[in-house]
């Protein structure tokens, strides 16, 4: 993997996107943003789950309320994460953290499709499903931000140590 990033940090791509100075914030400032936006969405339809949030809406309407804002901040996420990635692979993989986001972001995304099933179906959902999807999405907020101090977080066990 390290080849790799190597290979893709010195690719005319990844220059260009380490060379434009404003990018990479703008970039990064897009994908908090966003991360924001999908956590929030992931609150709502949770909070609606345990009861706590829109109980006088069906499941079905809070779903479908919020659904596009999850769909279209996820792909948002993954278009700004996949060019910040390119920007900086080295950092990137190397990184603990990065690797634990990345799973738990893949549990997160099947856990709301999970919930997401019941909820337009006006179906019972799991009060357990719910309280791990938001404990995961935590988990991906807390990872991402981690990746900058992956050293620092891991100590003996990181990549870089």
């Amino acid at each position: 993997m390290q080849h790799f990033a190597q290979w893709l940090q010195a690719t005319p791509l990844s220059i260009a996107i380490q060379s434009t100075s404003w990018l990479i914030p703008l970039l990064q400032s897009i994908h908090i943003v966003m991360i924001g936006l999908v956590f929030v969405a992931v609150l709502l339809l949770v909070l609606r789950v345990l009861g706590l949030a829109r109980t006088d809406e069906l499941p079905s309407v809070v779903w479908s309320r919020f659904a596009p804002w999850l769909r279209r901040g996820v792909i948002v996420l993954a278009l700004t994460g996949l060019v910040l990635i390119i920007s900086e692979p080295v950092r990137e993989f190397t990184a603990i953290s990065f690797w634990l986001k990345m799973l738990l972001l893949a549990l997160g995304l099947s856990a709301i499709a999970v919930l997401g099933k019941a909820l337009r179906r006006d179906a019972p959902a799991s009060r357990g499903l719910a309280v791990l999807t938001l404990l995961v999405w935590i988990a991906v907020i807390f990872f991402g931000r981690a990746i900058a101090y992956d050293v620092e977080v891991w100590g003996a066990l990181s990549f870089k140590a």
